[in-house]
């Protein structure tokens, strides 16, 4: 399948409400999680950066994520949807593919449960809590299935700062801090 453009900050479908899937099993649906596959892959290996991806990020409003963290097996989510979270509360680095240039700290859920279906259309339930930086990763990309960007959540403007900078300053207590650094300081 093709790498695909991924929408940057300003486009209108970043900021629309994705839909259902209705069959998981669907070949379309398969064909769009290998989309996301390679896209996130090629994202990775270009920048250092990319742990999931949505597909409104590729302009597609269905309610699909696909995840691939670090030594991990890939792992796409059909329908996800939290359907409890812990009441503490972290701040943590957040950035996104569809705008790479900027990080800024947001508020998270320490602890999530996460409803969803995987590609054979069975129902699962986890928690992901801190462990891997899951339960951020996954409210970041839930997020985008609901139109709602990573900018949203910043806790202070004053935190919004440039990919050189966070490199500089702050990847090594990131969960970024997995990959090398693309800038060098």
């Amino acid at each position: 399948m093709p790498i695909r453009p991924v929408l940057q900050l300003g486009n209108p479908l970043l900021r629309e409400k994705a839909v259902a899937v209705e069959d998981p099993t669907a070949r379309e649906v398969h064909d769009l999680v290998k989309d996301l596959a390679d896209t996130l892959a090629h994202w990775r290996s270009a920048t250092g950066y990319g742990r999931g991806i949505a597909a409104p990020q590729l302009g597609v409003l269905q309610r699909v994520i696909f995840l691939k963290l670090p030594g991990a097996e890939a792992w796409p989510l059909i329908n996800p949807e939290i359907v409890a979270c812990s009441q503490e509360r972290i701040i943590v680095w957040d950035a996104c593919l569809s705008f790479l240039s900027i990080f800024m700290q947001v508020e998270r859920h320490r602890q999530i449960t996460v409803r969803y279906q995987n590609l054979n259309g069975d129902v699962l339930e986890f928690e992901a809590g801190h462990e891997r930086n899951l339960s951020e990763l996954l409210q970041h990309e839930i997020d985008h299935l609901d139109g709602i960007l990573a900018i949203d959540r910043i806790v202070d403007v004053k935190t919004i700062c440039t990919r050189e900078e966070f490199e500089k300053r702050y990847r090594d207590a990131s969960p970024y801090a997995v990959a090398p650094a693309t800038i060098s300081g």
